[in-house]
């Protein structure tokens, strides 16, 4: 995937780094245009690099203990960072005190704060007033749009002739962003038009130009936005729209999926799922149903196929993802491809099977 390009910023994922809870900056890390990421800290694994740690590939990001190390290397470098960027991504989306301490710390050494969870800073009272003394933003990305500037459904997307693949999953936080983001980058080397709606705070942070916080709108506009971001998509030029699932279609807190498959009517649909999980991510006892019964969900509901599964393999070992990918194969009878380390290349041969210029 390709380097962070943009602004550069610190992200925080204290104690989180290499978890389902560190997904935001596990995003960050491994593609974003909006920031150059200069380091992530987590003292569990400071004095590695971020890449090795998460995908076992170099990428050039250290990870550190603390703020003082993270600024240290940076000024070091002779670089300035603007952005202070909280990469958690815990269940309910709150923020811990310990993380509101170094928020704090932050503003005050005249960081912007960029912050995706549902508790937000702009609204505390003690950090805005920092922020303000610092004359420094505090961006917090699921803040939803006002009333005015939402968008209800129309039909319009109707209209659209590009080709609609949404990347559903079996569960959260099981990789759908980054596998559709290999797919986008795997079209655009060939030479296609190709554009992601992001639909979590994660893909705006990567530079998502088409992109919705679906988690915090109003219900009856979630359906209008989604529609709104792919039509926008489409006008612009895009051949190819890759749109980001949330959730799943039958995950017990976040069942997600749903107002995708109907507002933005895909043309197919890619499974994100972990052979290995057992039961839903942060919620034991809830057993995850079947693979098998998600894809006839997703048919059940939409109407269209889904053509392929891309694999997780956490807590499967190197020589186990291959088999693990014959056994969907052989269960489901759709090819199953692990993009995170063969890339996306065969992914992106079976979607073209469906292309149609």
């Amino acid at each position: 995937m390709k380097k962070s390009i943009g602004t550069p910023a610190i992200v925080y994922c204290q104690s989180a780094f290499n978890t389902p809870n560190g997904k935001t900056a596990h995003g960050l890390v491994r593609f974003t245009e909006r920031f150059k990421v200069l380091s992530v800290i987590d003292a569990t694994y400071a004095g590695k690099e971020a890449g090795e740690v998460l995908d076992n590939r170099s990428n050039g990001i250290p990870i550190v203990k603390d703020l003082e190390e993270a600024m240290g290397k940076a000024i070091h470098a002779g670089i300035t960072p603007e952005y202070f960027i909280i990469g958690l991504a815990p269940d309910g989306g709150r923020l811990s005190s310990e993380a509101r301490e170094e928020v704090y710390k932050a503003i005050n050494r005249k960081m912007n704060i960029v912050c995706g969870l549902h508790d937000f800073l702009s609204e505390d009272r003690e950090l805005a007033e920092a922020a303000a003394k610092n004359n420094i933003q505090l961006l917090d990305i699921r803040k939803p749009p006002h009333r005015k500037e939402l968008h209800f459904f129309s039909g319009d997307i109707e209209k659209v002739d590009a080709l609609k693949i949404a990347f559903l999953g079996t569960d959260s936080a099981v990789g759908k962003r980054t596998s559709a983001w290999i797919l986008v980058h795997e079209l655009r080397r060939r030479g296609f038009k190709a554009e992601m709606v992001g639909t979590g705070q994660t893909a705006w942070m990567q530079g998502a130009k088409y992109s919705l916080v679906l988690d915090s709108l109003v219900n009856d506009f979630v359906a209008g936005e989604l529609e709104h971001a792919t039509v926008s998509a489409w006008k612009d030029g895009a051949e190819i729209i890759i749109i980001e699932g949330q959730g799943s279609l039958m995950n017990p807190a976040y069942p997600g999926g749903h107002e995708i498959l109907a507002a933005c009517r895909p043309d197919m649909v890619v499974m994100q799922h972990a052979p290995a999980r057992k039961e839903y991510d942060g919620f034991p006892g809830y057993p995850m149903h079947p693979l098998s019964d998600q894809i006839a969900a997703v048919k059940i509901l939409s109407g269209k196929p889904v053509v392929a599964v891309t694999v997780n393999h956490e807590n499967l070992t190197s020589d186990e993802i291959q088999p693990a990918c014959d056994d969907i194969r052989q269960e489901v009878g759709i090819p199953a491809f692990d993009v995170l380390v063969e890339g996306g290349s065969g992914l992106c041969d079976e979607i073209l099977k469906y292309w149609k210029r």
